[in-house]
């Protein structure tokens, strides 16, 4: 799509410095870009390198002094980038229909504007909303519900009676529904314990690819509005994911913990089970969580501490061999003074 400067201001409320009918063909880095596409410097680093850029035009927060580039000035450079770019490269609309090679089972209702791919299956008594895209290969167990605008990817499955919100995106190769990883001992060997409840997404979650989220024993895990997590995640049962939380690569979490608002996971940390994390909680990667955390608070290492404490810690973790060295030597000779001391006592005795 080509448009011009002056049009793609008006679609973020930016003001223009310089041509604003430099014709814009498309986004891209700033690195990268080129000068028929449009950039964001939305960084220190990139405003101070701002004139180093091939860009036909840049995004910045603020005016800056840039001699003969074109500069548009908006409040928060990297969401009217986010906007322009979604304008320029909107995502490839597969159309709407059922496609023959799709399998669809009693009683399935959808609304407008429906697609279902090859090689979807759907199950019976399944609901779907308007604008539900279903992509190739993805099957949708019995009894389940989805919202308005919801796009699922290849090869998801979303397994009988969940419940999925309304803009919801489910990223290729995700499992919602399995079930939980749940075994009582009986002697030497162990009874699968039954799952029966389900997944409750709600509106505007994002999953990522490769996902799993698994079904509550009883009752319900649940991802609240505005979750996003990335490849790779898993959730196990009964789990709560409260508001705008963000779950990066490699997270796990253990059933019936809970998250509050706005949590941030970093990737590869994993959390014990029956823990509760409060609002505003960061996360460190690859840290293990073994206790329930305050709100506000930022954590990091395995098992987790402050994350000042944390920075301390690794800073001392490569001079433990030294320090050991150093130990050591001092033990020899504390107890070679306490010999000495013990021989020159023990002369004097004799005398």
């Amino acid at each position: 799509m080509q448009t011009d400067l002056e049009a793609l201001a008006r679609l973020v409320d930016g003001k223009i410095t310089g041509d604003s009918h430099k014709a814009i063909a498309g986004a891209a880095a700033f690195d990268d870009a080129g000068p028929d596409e449009i950039t964001c410097a939305f960084r220190p680093d990139f405003l101070k390198r701002i004139e180093s850029t091939q860009a036909g035009a840049v995004i910045v927060p603020r005016p800056v002094p840039a001699r003969g580039q074109n500069l548009m000035v908006v409040g928060n450079p990297q969401l009217a980038f986010i906007s322009i770019v979604n304008h320029l490269h909107p995502p490839r609309d597969p159309g709407i229909g059922v496609d023959a090679r799709a399998v669809i089972g009693k009683a399935v209702q959808w609304g407008e504007d429906f697609f279902a791919g090859p090689g979807v299956v759907i199950g019976a008594g399944v609901q779907c909303g308007h604008r539900v895209k279903i992509q190739a290969g993805t099957v949708i167990g019995p009894e389940v519900v989805i919202g308005d605008d919801v796009t699922i990817f290849s090869n998801v499955t979303i397994a009988e009676g969940c419940r999925i919100g309304n803009r919801v995106t489910i990223f290729p190769g995700t499992v919602i529904g399995s079930d939980g990883f749940g075994y009582a001992p009986d002697g030497e060997r162990y009874v699968k314990i039954p799952h029966t409840g389900i997944v409750r997404i709600d509106d505007d979650v994002e999953i990522g690819a490769n996902n799993a989220i698994d079904r509550g024993t009883f009752g319900q895990t649940w991802l609240k509005r505005g979750v996003k997590t990335d490849n790779l995640v898993h959730i196990a049962h009964n789990v709560v994911v409260g508001e705008d939380t963000l779950l990066v690569a490699q997270v796990g979490i253990s059933g019936s913990s809970v998250l509050g608002r706005h949590v941030i996971m970093a990737g590869q940390a994993g959390m014990s089970g029956h823990l509760h994390v409060g609002d505003h909680v960061i996360i460190g990667p690859q840290a293990g969580i073994a206790k329930s955390i305050p709100d506000g608070r930022t954590v990091s290492g395995s098992p987790e501490m402050p994350h000042r404490l944390w920075l301390r810690v690794t800073r001392l973790v490569p001079r433990l061999p030294d320090l050991f060295k150093r130990l050591s030597r001092l033990e020899k000779q504390v107890t070679e003074i306490k010999n000495a001391d013990t021989g020159r006592t023990q002369a004097g005795g004799e005398r």
